[in-house]
């Protein structure tokens, strides 16, 4: 049995893995990476962020072409099949892959196919590879294994009509109908999704609204263009079973409603990858959810083990992985980059899309901050109105006092991309951070960015 060191290894090849092992490497550590697929970019890449977003993409140009006007010169709407539109998010996924196995080849970082198991707290076993066994010792170590979808056992994920967030994307059809259970921000986007795509679809909600941690009048704005897509919302549902036959699944609920329909997608909850790691051999417990805890260094119980993205639980955004990757690899290396990552920008990828950061009206409202709102319609910016994008708007919530931005908040065309301005000028200090900044600067036009003009000339009008 052959056994290397290193200064770092790092388990999982996702966001939060790469994060952490280009950093070290880059400050002269020697570095390994174990990853259990058979290519880098974890399920971030594989099954989750990028061909989730890249069918959306391709679902909102469906969309434009079988709603624009002008494109009947050219022919008329047309219909495409769910496995026709994913052939786009795999070109996408093999460009991803490339590009970041070369990131590891350049910074010579060692990556090993495999799954990590901890023999004790230095030494990890690479099991099931098609090398010979392998040993790796490691002086620090970076879980980063990532999360997948928590599965509750009365439902059978192996029937050809039941998916998870995961399988759906080997569905080899398309649904006419289909329910989605769980309208958190996964079940939401793939509502959106399969409505793009002319599926009739029931969005089963356990909740009393969307998405509850975003602003309420974005959550409300959803729901409405939800519905005005034809997703039927069901508040407040639970199920009772999920059986599914040769041409349908029906879906009982406990309120006694049931549904049949050709398919059922469940978007409720993730676990962490924890479970065949041998963590008993190293002292450290997960939660009920498969989750490590961490202190505000990363570190677990176990001094040199450090874990981040999705198995620490929140925020479980790709974006929020690589920061904390490189935050905990930042700690080890004690170089000056580090950074308890704690105010994170949303970004939903419905139709339309979804962006905040910072406090919503209701968080203000709690804390008894005098705060006050500006905003900006979409439908009256010249450049939502020159792309056919006039569903949106942008909201700034400020102190009204000092002018400082609480919160930026954003639906339409484009939000994810429109809320960085906001958060730039929100982490300035002191005066920096205002309204005013906004109102004194000269946007170009026309550009989706001057919404932000627009809604703080909208918010200094409401100041007496």
């Amino acid at each position: 049995m052959a056994e290397y060191h290193y200064d770092v290894v790092v388990i999982g090849a996702g966001p939060a893995g790469e994060g952490a092992a280009m950093n070290a490497a880059k400050n002269g550590k020697r570095v390994a990476v174990i990853e259990n697929k058979g290519a880098v970019g974890g399920n971030c890449t594989h099954l989750g962020t990028i061909p989730s977003k890249a069918l959306r993409h391709a679902v909102k140009q469906i969309i434009t072409f079988n709603t624009n006007a002008m494109f009947r010169d050219i022919g008329e709407p047309r219909w495409f099949s769910f496995p026709r539109v994913l052939k786009n998010a795999e070109r996408v996924i093999s460009k991803q892959v490339k590009l970041r196995t070369q990131f590891y080849a350049r910074n010579r970082v060692d990556l090993y196919t495999g799954t990590a198991y901890f023999a004790d707290p230095h030494r990890i076993e690479i099991r099931g590879s098609q090398t010979s066994s392998e040993v790796l010792n490691a002086k620090n170590v970076v879980i980063a294994t990532g999360s997948r979808p928590y599965l509750p056992a009365d439902i059978n994920f192996r029937h050809t009509r039941i998916y998870n967030s995961d399988t759906i994307l080997k569905l080899s059809h398309t649904p006419r109908t289909l329910a989605i259970y769980g309208a958190g921000v996964i079940g939401s986007e793939y509502a959106s999704i399969f409505a793009g795509l002319g599926v009739k679809v029931d969005l089963i909600n356990p909740g009393d609204r969307l998405l509850s941690f975003l602003d309420d009048e974005i959550s409300d704005a959803l729901s409405y263009h939800l519905r005005n897509n034809g997703v039927l919302v069901r508040h407040n549902e639970e199920y009772e079973s999920v059986e599914g036959d040769e041409n349908s699944v029906v879906v009982t609920l406990k309120s006694g409603k049931k549904l049949r329909v050709d398919a059922f997608l469940w978007c409720n909850g993730r676990s962490g990858n924890t479970d065949n790691l041998g963590l008993e051999n190293v002292g450290l417990e997960p939660n009920s959810r498969g989750q490590l805890t961490i202190d505000k260094q990363y570190r677990t119980e176990v001094e040199h083990i450090y874990a981040v993205g999705d198995v620490i639980g929140w925020p479980a955004l790709a974006s929020a992985a690589y920061d904390q990757g490189r935050a905990a690899s930042s700690e080890l290396v004690g170089d000056s980059f580090y950074r308890y990552v704690d105010d994170v920008p949303t970004g939903i990828y419905t139709i339309p899309e979804i962006s905040s950061v910072g406090k919503t009206e209701r968080e203000l409202t709690d804390e008894k901050v005098p705060y006050e709102v500006g905003q900006s319609f979409f439908k009256d910016l010249a450049r939502a109105q020159i792309t056919g994008e006039p569903v949106g708007m942008l909201k700034i919530l400020f102190h009204r006092d000092t002018k400082a931005i609480l919160g930026i908040h954003c639906f339409g065309d484009q939000a994810a991309e429109i809320v960085h301005i906001g958060q730039a000028i929100m982490a300035q200090e002191g005066e920096a951070n205002s309204l005013d900044y906004f109102i004194n600067t000269t946007f170009n036009y026309p550009t989706m960015a001057e919404a932000y003009r627009v809604a703080a000339l909208n918010g200094l009008n409401r100041i007496f």
